[in-house]
């Protein structure tokens, strides 16, 4: 056999193999092509079911107020901020550790120009989103938790809620309770102590941590609220002032707890007297953290009979921030009766009339955000001291007489 007929041959054998192999090759080949069609259809496929559920979820029910969803289109992101929010109140920071970092924040910028709860709602610019923190303070459970979550419900999103209570007390509100998991790290409260305003500092300091808290509501466990929801935002975040009640009383119970130890510092004619129950902005309260001077002081002279509580920030604001207050408060007691304690009040007690004589009591000056001082009927927003039983006819009349909400 010529050489030409062996290459000839082997040309044949080679074809005869490669074509087999070629076979096998187009079909593995279709094969992968296959599963990378399907895999990249799944993936697609995913995709477009996660992103009809994120539009499902976030699509407002009929039966939902329309402003509740304007600010927040995604319900899984408002989830997602309760979330840190809640993990933000976990911190396991000592009290001067927390006061510092609150310390080093700086005032944020202006709020929303508009003062109006409409034009505030309908803003597409989360930003914008101005929030009120309820800090409670409490020995343990509230008793009253029910009334405020009616008076919450609807709401979310405008508001921030912080609890203060003794640290051997065990949570136990459901989690559909705007109080669930709102806990602050706390110590133990001792009335007439300074203990009572490190409370205080301490609900200041957490809710500062958020910088959309704007303003800031001190409550007990035994006050209500004596408006909607709408009504009681709208006045806090309508003004540039804080509400914080700050007197000079000649009496006994005034001045005659002044010490004179404090003196350069203080001075008698510095000493004040206020309600502790305050509203702040957050300018105010930066500066109330930032206070570390005459803290001492009034920790350190300021012993029963005279009620730190009662003296220091009233004090404290009148020396130096004045103007940042209306020298008012804006929860109602009852002083009438003869006492250390303002009155409480028990189911009987409980009657639209009653709770109509707080709500509209006198007249007493509002100032706008544009400086326009209008004259309000509205000068008490809450009201203490309310017992347990007084919930039941609480939550019968509410809806009469507080407004339902939404």
């Amino acid at each position: 056999m010529g050489i030409i007929d062996q290459k000839i041959k082997k040309g044949e054998e080679h074809l005869m193999i490669s074509k087999p192999l070629r076979l096998i090759l187009f079909q593995s080949g279709r094969h992968v092509l296959r599963s990378l069609f399907f895999v990249t259809g799944f993936l697609i496929g995913v995709f477009l079911y996660l992103q009809l559920k994120a539009f499902h979820m976030s699509t407002p029910k009929t039966e939902q107020p329309l402003w509740s969803t304007v600010l927040f289109h995604h319900s899984t992101m408002m989830e997602i901020k309760q979330e840190l929010q809640t993990q933000e109140l976990q911190h396991d920071m000592s009290d001067q550790e927390l006061f510092t970092k609150v310390s080093s924040l700086s005032s944020p910028s202006s709020s929303p120009s508009s003062s109006s709860w409409f034009g505030r709602m309908h803003n597409n610019d989360e930003k914008m989103v101005v929030k009120v923190a309820f800090m409670f303070m409490s020995g343990g459970a509230l008793p009253l938790a029910a009334l405020w979550d009616k008076f919450f419900k609807g709401h979310e999103g405008f508001y921030s809620i912080y609890v203060h209570t003794n640290p051997s007390f065990q949570d136990s509100y459901p989690e559909t309770s705007v109080f669930y998991s709102r806990r602050i790290p706390s110590q133990p409260v001792y009335w007439g102590t300074s203990s009572m305003v490190d409370a205080e500092k301490r609900l200041l300091a957490n809710a500062l941590l958020d910088e959309s808290n704007q303003r800031f509501v001190l409550l007990s466990d035994s006050c209500i609220p004596l408006f909607d929801f709408t009504t009681i935002y709208d006045y806090l975040t309508g003004t540039n002032l804080s509400f914080i009640g700050s007197f000079d009383d000649p009496r006994k119970s005034g001045r005659g707890r002044y010490n004179p130890k404090m003196y350069p510092q203080i001075n008698v004619t510095h000493w004040r007297k206020g309600s502790q129950w305050f509203s702040t902005t957050r300018e105010l309260a930066l500066h109330i953290l930032a206070d570390t001077f005459y803290y001492k002081i009034f920790d350190q002279h300021c012993k029963p009979p005279c009620y730190m509580d009662e003296h220091y920030i009233p004090t404290l604001i009148h020396m130096f921030h004045g103007e940042m207050s209306a020298n008012r408060t804006l929860t109602w007691v009852d002083w009438s009766r003869v006492g250390p304690h303002p009155g409480r009040f028990i189911w009987p007690d409980i009657t639209d009339e009653f709770l109509n004589r707080i709500r509209f009591t006198e007249e007493c000056a509002y100032y706008g955000r544009d400086g326009e001082n209008t004259t309000t009927s509205k000068c008490f927003l809450f009201a203490r001291k309310f017992t347990e039983d007084t919930l039941e006819p609480l939550l019968r009349i509410y809806p009469l007489v507080l407004g339902s909400g939404p």
